[in-house]
C-alpha cells in the first residue's frame, strides 16, 4: 500500500534534493574546470577569467604533450608508484600486526599499551625531533625516509584492532587446538575475514602516500628521487613551469602555455586515484562501519 506523502514530507524531499544537487555540483565543477581547461586552446585559456565547463577554442592535447615530454614527470611518476606500493604493503602489514596484538584478550598490560598508542594521536615530539631521528639513522636523501617512518598510523591500527575484536574468539581457539600459531591465525583466519577493513586501510595509506609531498621536500635533496607531487608543487605553488618546457618549441611562449601546463599536470597527478577509487569505494563504507562497531 502506497502511503500518501504529507506536505511536510514533500517540502523536505525538495529541499534535500536541491541541497544534494548543489553539493554534487560544488564537488564536480572544480574537476570539470581543471579537465576542460587542460584541453583548451592556450590563447583562449589565457584570456579567460571564469569557470571553464567546456574546452575553450579548439580542443588540444598540446599541454599533455609538453608534460609527458619532460623526463621529470615520467621519473616522478615512477618514484611515486614505488613509494605508494612499498609504503602500502609495509604499512598494511605493520598495522595488521599491531591491530592483531592489541586485539588479543590475554595480552599482558593491554590497557597500558593502548594508552601509549592512543597518546601519540594527541601528542607527538614534533617535526624537529622527527627530522633528527631520520638524520641520525642516515636516511636523509634516501627513499627509505618516505617509507618506513610513517608506515604505522595509530588511526589505522585502531580500525584494524576494532575489526579483529569483532571476530568470534572461538575461531582462534579452534585454530590453536589444531596447532596453529599466531601468524597462521592472523594471515589464514583473521585477515581473510577482514577483507573490507584491509581494503580501507590500503586505500587510506595509498591515497595518503600518493598525495604526500611535505616529507619528500624535507628529506630528499636529489631530484631523481622526487615524487610526482613534489614536481607538481613546483609547478602550481612556486609557479615554475620552466623545467617542464625546456627543450620544447613552446619555450618562447612560456607565459602563454604556463596555465595550460599547470592544468594538465594537475590532471596527470590526480587521474590514477580518481580512476581507482570507484572500484574500492564499495569496500570503503563497509570497512569503516565494521571498524567502528566495537571499541
Amino acid at each position: 500500500m502506497v502511503q500518501k506523502k504529507t506536505f511536510g514530507r514533500i517540502i523536505f524531499e525538495i529541499i534535500n534534493t536541491v541541497l544534494l544537487i548543489g553539493i554534487a555540483l560544488a564537488c564536480v565543477m572544480p574537476l570539470l574546470h581543471v579537465l576542460f581547461s587542460s584541453l583548451s586552446d592556450p590563447k583562449a585559456l589565457a584570456r579567460n577569467e571564469g569557470v571553464v565547463l567546456w574546452p575553450l577554442g579548439e580542443a588540444t592535447l598540446k599541454g599533455y604533450q609538453l608534460v609527458f615530454r619532460n623526463p621529470n614527470i615520467v621519473q616522478g611518476y615512477g618514484n611515486t608508484i614505488f613509494y605508494v606500493t612499498t609504503a602500502t604493503l609495509l604499512g598494511t602489514f605493520m598495522c595488521s600486526l599491531c591491530g592483531y596484538i592489541l586485539s588479543r584478550s590475554g595480552l599482558m598490560w593491554k590497557g597500558i599499551l593502548m594508552f601509549f598508542v592512543t597518546f601519540t594521536m594527541m601528542f607527538s615530539g614534533g617535526l624537529i625531533p622527527f627530522y633528527m631521528v631520520v638524520r641520525n639513522l642516515g636516511w636523509i636523501d634516501k627513499r627509505i625516509a618516505l617509507i618506513v617512518p610513517g608506515c604505522i598510523s595509530v588511526f589505522n591500527v585502531i580500525i584494524m584492532r576494532t575489526s579483529f575484536m569483532s571476530i568470534p574468539a572461538s575461531l582462534e581457539e579452534s585454530a590453536k587446538l589444531d596447532g596453529a600459531g599466531h601468524m597462521t591465525i592472523l594471515f589464514k583466519i583473521i585477515l581473510p575475514l577482514s577483507k573490507a577493513v584491509v581494503a580501507v586501510i590500503v586505500l587510506f595509506i595509498a591515497v595518503g602516500q600518493w598525495n604526500s609531498w611535505f616529507f619528500a621536500m624535507i628529506f630528499l635533496q636529489t631530484r631523481a628521487l622526487f615524487p610526482l607531487q613534489l614536481i607538481l608543487r613546483e609547478i602550481l605553488v612556486q609557479n615554475d613551469t620552466s623545467k617542464i618546457m625546456v627543450g620544447s618549441d613552446a619555450l618562447d611562449q612560456m607565459d602563454l602555455y604556463k596555465p595550460l601546463v599547470q592544468y594538465c599536470t594537475t590532471i596527470v597527478a590526480t587521474a590514477p586515484i580518481l580512476c581507482i577509487y570507484p572500484f574500492v569505494q564499495k569496500y570503503f563504507v563497509t570497512g569503516v562501519m565494521i571498524g567502528s562497531l566495537k571499541g
